[in-house]
């Protein structure tokens, strides 16, 4: 009996991560791909130097956005029996944390302002700021939804966002605003996503509140707190440098190289990463069981990722003549280098989770101190030899933080550096292989559209057949989750 029981749960909760999966992957897939599409459009009416300014900005935005979002939601997540009063306090904390913040922020502008001598940050920054607030209930919601493992909440309130406020930009900046357009984007957006949730998910704010309940919540949460904070002030540190050293339109190529990749990586990684971190948490007192998890996910996501990425450092000039003209271009290096950046996000995230579902907070905290010790120290050597000095010191960066978050998980739950390395294979090798083709066909002498469309049609063929034909581990489970899924949805018609 105790077995058909236990039988049962594990099917349970199997069909919800797969269920939370396709949904977050279609929200992210879907909402991503709307916003890639209307910020090419974007990219096309405005200057890089717009995009540069807004970069300025949410370089602290996205610092203070960390006390607002990290650990609070988290700890909701982490804590087992969290109850209305838990989410309540929650809340409460979170919101009057976003409206200190704030006012620190508006305050602070005009020294930021003169930072960079651009004084037109100071109403940039004191009107962008107002999505911390917003944000602040957001966190709330999502920590509910993630819970509650109810993720087709996400797809409808993301979608909605995206595409409003996409719609509001390009309206903006067809009529002439410039960098407010994007200013606009932004915050429409937050707020968008919040209302929608606000409708969808039954949770509501009471008028409850406990010192013993926060005290235990934010004992939790302030760690993984301050190891975001960290992680943050590292990767804006970078943005920040680059605008005050450089120019504001070596800034928006930087940042732009980086979003071709970080869109992939947005789809698929944190996505897995918002499924996969409940599903370790319901399982974390069954480290053979966590185990499990933790060796498909990282298969899996190597799978999904690696090609990708390695497609896209092969078809980064075509597609950026294509999709932005050639004002863009020198974005293109700075493009295939973040790329390798991001080729070892799946390895982070996977094992990090791992860490923050076996309640090592602390650990967790310890680890981002020593790993971006390492990073500041590699800035600071290559910030005087250019942009592409530090992309690629980012990249050399993002390896060592990889070995460095793998090595804990060996002795946490017996899943070694040898074994991940292992598991990435069949799909490291696959991926070469089908980049060695997509190449080939970079050498013909057509059009850049003509070669894009080529290059795609023939990556995929590749990667597709060679799983089948060397029977990838991966893509065997791909295809029979999906059938699996499809039946379910099937047979609930």
């Amino acid at each position: 009996m105790e077995e058909n029981n236990s039988n049962s749960k594990k099917s349970g909760l199997k069909l919800k991560v797969i269920s939370g999966l396709a949904w977050t992957f279609g929200e992210r897939i879907l909402a991503q791909g709307v916003s890639f599409i209307l910020s090419i459009v974007l990219a096309r009416i405005l200057m890089p130097e717009q995009y540069g300014i807004i970069a300025m900005v949410l370089v602290f935005i996205n610092i203070a956005d960390v006390f607002v979002s990290n650990g609070f939601g988290e700890s909701l997540i982490q804590k087992q029996d969290a109850d209305e009063v838990d989410f309540s306090t929650v809340f409460y904390c979170s919101f009057g944390v976003s409206w200190i913040i704030y006012i620190i922020l508006f305050f602070a502008a005009p020294v930021i302002a003169n930072f960079y001598n651009n004084q037109i940050l100071v109403p940039v920054l004191r009107v962008l700021s107002l999505k911390l607030p917003v944000s602040s209930i957001s966190t709330i919601q999502h920590a509910y939804v993630s819970k509650h493992m109810i993720f087709k909440k996400f797809f409808f309130s993301t979608l909605g966002g995206t595409l409003f406020s996409g719609l509001v930009g390009i309206a903006f900046a067809l009529a002439g605003l410039g960098v407010w357009a994007l200013v606009a984007q932004y915050l429409v957006n937050t707020l968008i996503d919040t209302i929608i949730l606000f409708i969808t998910v039954p949770w509501r704010p009471k008028l409850l509140f406990s010192i013993e309940s926060a005290k235990k919540l934010v004992g939790y949460g302030w760690k993984l707190t301050a190891a975001g904070l960290i992680n943050r002030l590292y990767i804006e540190l970078r943005s920040l440098v680059i605008g005050k050293k450089y120019s504001s339109a070596d800034l928006a190529f930087y940042n732009k190289g980086e979003q071709f990749p970080s869109i992939i990586i947005t789809n698929i990684d944190s996505a897995i990463g918002k499924v996969v971190f409940p599903a370790m948490n319901a399982v974390n007192d069954n480290l053979d069981k966590l185990r499990e998890i933790s060796r498909r996910t990282l298969k899996t996501t190597s799978y999904i990722i690696f090609p990708l990425l390695t497609g896209l450092i092969i078809v980064a000039k075509p597609l950026v003549q294509f999709l932005l003209t050639d004002k863009w271009l020198d974005c293109v290096p700075l493009l295939q280098v973040t790329c390798l950046f991001y080729i070892c996000q799946p390895m982070q995230t996977v094992n990090f989770q791992i860490i923050k579902a076996v309640g090592r907070s602390d650990l967790c905290l310890k680890l981002e101190i020593l790993k971006k010790v390492l990073g500041v120290s590699m800035l600071l050597v290559s910030m005087n030899y250019g942009v592409m000095a530090i992309a690629a010191s980012n990249a050399a960066f993002a390896v060592i933080s990889m070995l460095i978050n793998m090595i804990p998980n060996k002795k946490l739950i017996g899943y070694s550096m040898f074994e991940q390395f292992k598991d990435l294979v069949p799909a490291t090798c696959m991926s070469l292989v089908m980049g060695l083709f997509v190449w080939l066909i970079g050498l013909l002498h057509l059009t850049p559209i003509l070669i894009l469309i080529i290059q795609v049609i023939v990556g995929v063929c590749v990667y597709l057949l060679g799983s089948w034909i060397f029977k990838i581990e991966s893509f065997q489970y791909l295809f029979l989750t999906a059938k699996q899924y499809l039946n379910k949805l099937t047979g609930l018609k």
